[in-house]
């Protein structure tokens, strides 16, 4: 199991996951996200929560104009304001809100259940590791002369909160890369503990 960075929500609809508590985690900058707790780790006197979002986390993508380009995932959001505001105006044709929260987008409403069988995986290049994730499509538009898309991730999306008085902070820069091994570390032991 590989955790990445973490991610976000923040509206709060209900879940059909029978028990799985929920804990609001806000960032550095007071945005929050709600998720489910997924697993609970003691380390270091701190209790650190390893979550997933409520709502359905989603990345903004910049579709490659011919075949000699390359799609590019657009990870710094601040100057890409006009591009989601059209993103936005798709999705609320679609009822759904995209909820512009900590680390990641998200998408919030009644999204179809894809099938499997029909699922168009597109491979999107990870500029952290050689490895490339699967993504699924969920709209494309044009903005500014250029085509976009929002993908949500085929693999998990994990987020890592250290959890304090009911409610979580995200474990975000130097405390995340120096917990993320050892929490990582404990849930194979947990894992290969269960069989």
């Amino acid at each position: 199991m590989s955790i990445e960075g973490p991610s976000t929500s923040s509206n709060g609809g209900g879940n059909g996951s029978g028990d799985v508590p929920t804990l609001l985690v806000r960032d550095s900058q007071g945005r929050e996200l709600l998720c489910f707790l997924e697993q609970l780790i003691p380390l270091d006197g701190h209790d650190y929560g390893l979550l997933t979002p409520v709502d359905t986390p989603v990345c903004l993508v910049r579709i490659a104009a011919n075949d000699n380009e390359e799609d590019e995932v657009i990870e710094e959001l601040d100057g890409a304001e006009p591009i989601l505001s059209v993103a936005e105006v798709v999705l609320q044709e679609h009822d759904l809100t995209l909820v512009r929260s900590a680390v990641t987008l998200t998408v919030s409403g009644e999204l179809e259940e894809p099938d499997p069988d029909e699922i168009e995986e597109d491979e999107l290049d990870d500029d952290d590791d050689d490895e490339s994730d699967l993504y699924e499509m969920l709209i494309q538009f044009r903005a500014e002369g250029q085509e976009y898309g929002l993908f949500i991730p085929l693999d998990p999306f994990f987020v890592v909160a250290r959890v304090e008085n009911g409610a979580g902070l995200l474990v975000e820069g130097d405390e995340f890369e120096r917990v993320q091994p050892r929490i990582e570390a404990e849930l194979e032991e947990r894992e290969r503990g269960a069989d």
